[in-house]
C-alpha cells in the first residue's frame, strides 16, 4: 500500500498549492453545510448576496457574472432562485437598456445579515480563531498577489 507523502517530502510550492486547495474545499463545504442547515441558503447563493450586500447601488448582472466564482449561467440561475424567494429584485438598467441590475430586497438584507453571522460562526473554529491578525494580513497579501497576476492589477474580492 502506498504511503501518504509528508510535508517534508513535498516541494514547498506543491505543499502550499495543495494546502490552498484543501483549505478552500474544507472551508467552503463547512460554510455551505452551515448555511443550508440554518437558512436553506447554498454557499453559491450567499456569494451572490455578498456581492450585492457590498454594493450601495444595484449591480449589473454582467458584473455579478464577472465577479463571482460562478459562471454567468450559474449566476443567472442563482438570481432566479433568490428572486423566487423574494431576496433580490431585477430592474432594467438606467445606463444600458439591454442590461438588468440586481439588488437585495429588505428581506434579502435581513437574510444576508443572518447568513453572514452563520458563516462567521462556522469559520471561527477552523479559521479566524486559529489565525492572528498577522496571519490574516499575510493571507490577504498572498490573495492580492495571486489576483493581481490574473487580472493585471489589484482587484477587490
Amino acid at each position: 500500500m502506498a504511503k501518504k507523502l509528508t510535508e517534508a517530502e513535498m516541494p514547498t510550492a506543491d505543499y502550499a498549492f495543495y494546502g490552498l486547495v484543501w483549505a478552500g474545499t474544507v472551508m467552503t463545504d463547512r460554510v455551505d453545510r452551515a448555511l443550508v442547515k440554518a437558512h436553506n441558503l447554498p454557499v453559491s447563493w450567499f456569494e451572490v448576496m455578498l456581492w450585492l450586500a457590498s454594493s450601495p447601488d444595484p449591480v449589473p448582472a454582467s458584473i455579478l457574472g464577472n465577479s463571482t466564482l460562478l459562471s454567468r449561467s450559474q449566476v443567472s440561475r442563482v438570481v432566479d432562485a433568490l428572486q423566487t424567494r423574494g431576496l433580490v429584485t431585477r430592474t432594467p438598467s438606467a445606463r444600458d437598456a439591454r442590461s438588468v441590475e440586481v439588488s437585495l430586497t429588505e428581506e434579502g438584507r435581513r437574510v444576508f445579515a443572518e447568513a453572514d453571522a452563520t458563516r462567521r460562526e462556522a469559520l471561527g473554529p477552523v479559521f479566524t480563531e486559529l489565525l492572528d491578525e498577522k496571519d490574516l494580513e499575510a493571507l490577504a497579501a498572498v490573495w492580492r498577489k495571486l489576483k493581481a497576476e490574473k487580472t493585471g492589477g489589484p482587484e477587490k474580492f
